[in-house]
């Protein structure tokens, strides 16, 4: 199963979107970096940052996970960015180039739990 992870860009108040502008390399550096030291596991970022608009951006991770297990790394990192960039994130799958989304965590959410995602996914 094709997984993604994103950062929430949309639905944000104009502080928030000053905010997550102000803090768009350094995500996505991370983000690269994240790729780059799971290349093993196909990791792949999504990076569709272009448009003027916060609500129109992709930014973050897609994966292809077959078990639990795989999860909980890219949950916990993601927890991580939540915590340091005050960010939520929204993770789903990826089926014929539609995303379909089973939970948000964070910020505002709280965090993530990869044993809950993973059954909201039915892995």
């Amino acid at each position: 199963m094709l997984v993604y992870l994103l950062v929430a860009c949309d639905g944000l108040d104009e502080k928030q979107e000053k905010k997550l502008k102000r803090n768009l390399p350094d995500l996505q550096g991370a983000l690269q970096a994240y790729v780059e030291e799971n290349e093993a596991a196909n990791a792949a970022l999504m990076n569709e940052c272009q448009s003027d608009e916060c609500e129109d951006w992709v930014l973050g991770i897609s994966q292809p996970v077959k078990k639990k297990a795989a999860l909980k790394p890219l949950v916990a990192f993601f927890n991580d960015l939540a915590k340091k960039y005050a960010v939520d994130c929204e993770v789903g799958s990826i089926e014929d180039d539609q995303r379909d989304p089973v939970s948000y965590f964070g910020k505002q959410e709280g965090q993530g739990d990869a044993f809950l995602i993973a059954a909201y996914l039915g892995l």
